[in-house]
């Protein structure tokens, strides 16, 4: 049965990697890290969250210089950011927590599998892919993010008003109200250089790694997926139909919930 809920989440600090981290905290039960998108914070998981909580002690963190957590050494990298989640399992003494991140966070579960193969009790990659294509280049190209350190902030602001409205009111910090222009700018370095993994990356994971996509997805095509798929050795693969890069509340979780459960401690105790 699933454990007692709340929907209401509690926002939360702890000193992990030398962040300042935030995240908020659902229900009860065994541990489940959720990982939002690029540039955006825990709130993205505000739809999903409390039908996750139904069954696990949900942590939905604000990633590295995103949100409320700090970032005072300036830099951005897939490998950090994994370190920062290990960290944060340590800081709160979590044994296998279930990982679970979509888009830019899909990749950083991804690394996360690779670096801390024995960290997590199962993996959910969602919207993320093996490598960055020269699709994905020249779609951020067209967004104003040229290249590493290379922003046309000025660009951004006239052609994406929403957006910049939205990364000032989730990023913003009370002695920087232009913050996200330092943060697109430090950040484009991640999102603009090339993946160098090898095979023996990916064989690395040997979790219970479930790889769920759109097959609409804009950034990832489902042969990036299957790729992905054929490289994890104990992977799950789920294409989902008519559906885009957004993390759709209805067609995305039951997927991944019945996954989670699958793997979860107390379904192997059973």
């Amino acid at each position: 049965m699933p454990t007692n809920a709340t929907s209401t989440p509690q926002g939360k600090y702890v000193k992990a990697n030398g962040l300042n981290m935030y995240y908020e905290e659902y229900g009860t039960g065994e541990p489940l890290i959720l990982l939002h998108g690029a540039a955006d914070t825990s709130q993205e998981w505000q739809p999903n969250a409390p039908l996750f909580a139904q069954h696990f002690r949900i942590l939905a963190l604000d990633s590295r210089g995103h949100g409320r957590t700090d970032n005072p050494a300036g830099k951005f990298s897939f490998r950090l950011l994994a370190d920062d989640v290990a960290a944060f399992v340590e800081e709160l003494g979590l044994v296998k927590p279930l990982i679970c991140g979509h888009s830019q966070g899909g990749f950083v579960v991804l690394q996360t599998g690779m670096q801390h193969p024995r960290l997590a009790g199962a993996l959910v990659i969602s919207g993320a892919s093996c490598e960055f294509t020269e699709a994905r280049f020249e779609t951020l190209k067209n967004m104003g993010i040229e290249g590493p350190n290379k922003v046309n902030l000025e660009y951004i602001e006239e052609s994406f008003p929403e957006a910049v409205q939205h990364w000032r009111e989730s990023h913003g910090r009370p002695d920087d109200p232009d913050y996200w222009k330092t943060f697109l700018m430090q950040i484009s370095t991640m999102w603009t250089t090339l993946l160098d993994y090898a095979r023996e990356d990916f064989e690395k994971i040997t979790t219970p790694t479930l790889i769920i996509l759109g097959d609409r997805d804009g950034w990832v095509s489902v042969d990036e997926a299957v790729e992905m798929y054929h490289l994890i050795p104990n992977s799950e693969l789920a294409i989902l139909p008519n559906t885009g890069h957004t993390t759709d509340l209805e067609r995305w979780t039951p997927t991944v919930l019945d996954f989670l459960l699958r793997h979860s401690t107390r379904s192997k105790q059973e």
